[in-house]
């Protein structure tokens, strides 16, 4: 059996996809990035290989942060394209509007029957993004997953600096003047969404908006952007494979040969 391999290597998390001729996905394998996007594609390898996925005949297309760490992909290929048309696999070919919060960047992606026609990105700081969250849910020794779920139940607190550094001072007042941790990781998480609206401001939504990435899972999160966007948002488990699932659908348009990173 032919074999078609996405493999998305994120800043936090690696997701790789193995799909067949059919497009259908046979195996999904998630782990932790690490410090090493190399180590993390060396131990890929070893697990596809242990599947008795033979790579030297199943084309492999990379994406994500360390798209470049993989040495055996016969293609490196934009997240941003990926996730559209991972995004589109999910949720259906229509006019989509994908949200990726990533763990260094967040990304709104427009799609039109899985091709991208426009996308906003940012990445010039951790306002808004994964790593942001992380970074929070520690100063509050809780896990981010903790946090979205204590979130729900707070309320009346707000965060006003976008920078990290700044923000992660104004957790440490709030804990100091002893507010709860349900109303700071409320205002943590509306610190987020406030952040993914303004950059919605800048781009038309589409008939569907949708959830990708790591924190599709999160129902809060979700529920707090549909309401903050004035529109359903909607998640799936199969979000956080997104990247990957459209790396593996790219994979079944290229041959086993060397190529170069397309948008």
């Amino acid at each position: 059996m032919k074999h078609y391999i996405g493999i998305d290597i994120g800043s936090t998390c690696a997701k790789t996809i193995v799909m067949n001729e059919e497009a259908r996905v046979l195996y999904r394998l998630l782990q932790p990035t690490g410090w090493s996007s190399v180590d993390t594609a060396r131990t890929i390898r070893k697990n596809l290989e242990d599947l008795g996925v033979d790579l030297s005949e199943s084309p492999v297309v990379a994406t994500g942060y360390g798209r470049v760490s993989v040495p055996y992909a016969d293609k490196q290929v934009t997240e941003i394209t990926c996730h559209g048309r991972g995004a589109c696999y999910i949720h259906g070919d229509r006019l989509l509007t994908v949200i990726d919060i990533g763990g260094q960047d967040t990304k709104l992606i427009s799609v039109d029957n899985g091709m991208v026609q426009d996308f906003i990105m940012n990445d010039k700081c951790s306002a808004g993004t994964g790593r942001f969250l992380e970074v929070m849910a520690n100063t509050l020794a809780l896990a981010p997953e903790e946090l979205c779920r204590l979130a729900a139940q707070g309320g009346g607190v707000s965060i006003n600096s976008m920078c990290t550094v700044f923000a992660e001072s104004e957790v440490i007042s709030l804990i100091g003047r002893g507010e709860t941790k349900e109303n700071i990781a409320f205002a943590v998480v509306d610190s987020i969404v406030k952040k993914v609206v303004s950059q919605a401001g800048r781009l038309k939504l589409g008939e569907t908006v949708c959830l990708t990435g790591g924190l599709c899972e999160f129902d809060y999160l979700r529920k707090s952007l549909s309401k903050a966007l004035g529109v359903e948002v909607q998640a799936d488990p199969e979000g956080c494979y997104a990247g990957a699932i459209g790396a593996a659908l790219q994979a079944r348009k290229v041959e086993k040969r060397k190529g170069e990173e397309v948008t």
